[in-house]
C-alpha cells in the first residue's frame, strides 16, 4: 500500500485540492473520486462525521489516514481548522461540457463574466449547487477549479457543471444579464434554460457578453446604494427563478 504522504505528493499537480472537512463531505455525497485524503485527528474527524454527515461516515473511516499535524499543515497553503484534507480528481472537461449542452435544461446555468474575486466565485457555485442550477460558467483569466475557488465552495463544484469558456462558447438559451439599467426583475419570468450572467465586480458586464444578451435585468434596490455583493445577487436571482410557480 502506497504511504498517503507520497501518493499526495505524486498527485497533488493534477488534482482538485479538497480544504476541510466540509469540502470532503460534499465531494463523496457528490460522487468524487478521492484517492487520499489526511487528517491530524482522525478521530475528530470520524466524530463530526458521526454528527453531521453520518451518510459519508463510513466512507471517510475508509479514505482517512492519520499523519502528524506538521505534516497536514505541509500539504495544504493554510491549514483548515478541522484540519482534514484531501485530492479529488476533477471531472472531465467534456463531461461538464456535455451537461452544459444537454436540452432541454431543468435550471439555469449561471455565468460570471471575467470575476475578480475568488472567494466570491467559490460563494456562487456553493449558491448554484444548493439550487440545482445546471452549472456555472466563468469567462476571462479566473480558473474556476483554483483552490481558493474550491475552498469557498465547501467542495460542491462536485454537485454542478464548472468550467470557463469564451462569451462566444456558452450554452444555448435565452440569455438575461443583470445590469442596473435593464428591466426589473421582479416583472419577468425566468425559464428553466435561461442563461444568468452577472458581471465583474469592478467593472460589470464586458462589451462582448452585453452584445449577447437577449434581456437585461436589474434587481430592487434602495436608492444612493451602490451595488449588492456578486453572490447576493446571484442568490437574490435563483431565488426569484425559483420561485416561478408561486
Amino acid at each position: 500500500m502506497t504511504d498517503p504522504v507520497t501518493l499526495w505528493h505524486r498527485l497533488a499537480g493534477d488534482t482538485v485540492l479538497l480544504d476541510g472537512f466540509h469540502a470532503l463531505k460534499h465531494a463523496l455525497r457528490f460522487g468524487a473520486e478521492v484517492p487520499v485524503a489526511v487528517a491530524a485527528d482522525r478521530t475528530a474527524a470520524l466524530a463530526l462525521a458521526d454528527e453531521l454527515a453520518p451518510d459519508v461516515r463510513d466512507g471517510l473511516a475508509a479514505l482517512l489516514t492519520q499523519v502528524p499535524p506538521e505534516t497536514y499543515a505541509s500539504l495544504v497553503p493554510r491549514p483548515h481548522p478541522t484540519a482534514v484534507a484531501a485530492l479529488a480528481v476533477r471531472p472531465s472537461r467534456e463531461s461538464n461540457l456535455d451537461k452544459l449542452a444537454a436540452t432541454p435544461r431543468t435550471a439555469p446555468v449561471v455565468v460570471l463574466d471575467n470575476p475578480r474575486n475568488l472567494g466570491n466565485a467559490g460563494a456562487v457555485i456553493r449558491l448554484a449547487a444548493g439550487f440545482g442550477a445546471t452549472g456555472v460558467v466563468t469567462t476571462g483569466t479566473v480558473d474556476p477549479w483554483h483552490p481558493t475557488v474550491v475552498r469557498g465552495g465547501a467542495g460542491l463544484h462536485f454537485a454542478t457543471a464548472v468550467e470557463r469558456l469564451e462569451v462566444s462558447e456558452l450554452p444555448s438559451g435565452p440569455l438575461f444579464a443583470l445590469d442596473p439599467e435593464g428591466d426589473d426583475i421582479r416583472g419577468v419570468k425566468l425559464p428553466d434554460d435561461a442563461v444568468l450572467a452577472f458581471g465583474s465586480e469592478r467593472t460589470g458586464l464586458s462589451t462582448a457578453l452585453r452584445a449577447r444578451a437577449d434581456h437585461l435585468l436589474s434587481l430592487p434596490m434602495r436608492p444612493q446604494v451602490s451595488s449588492y455583493n456578486l453572490a447576493t445577487s446571484v442568490a437574490m436571482t435563483l431565488y426569484h427563478w425559483s420561485c416561478r410557480g408561486a
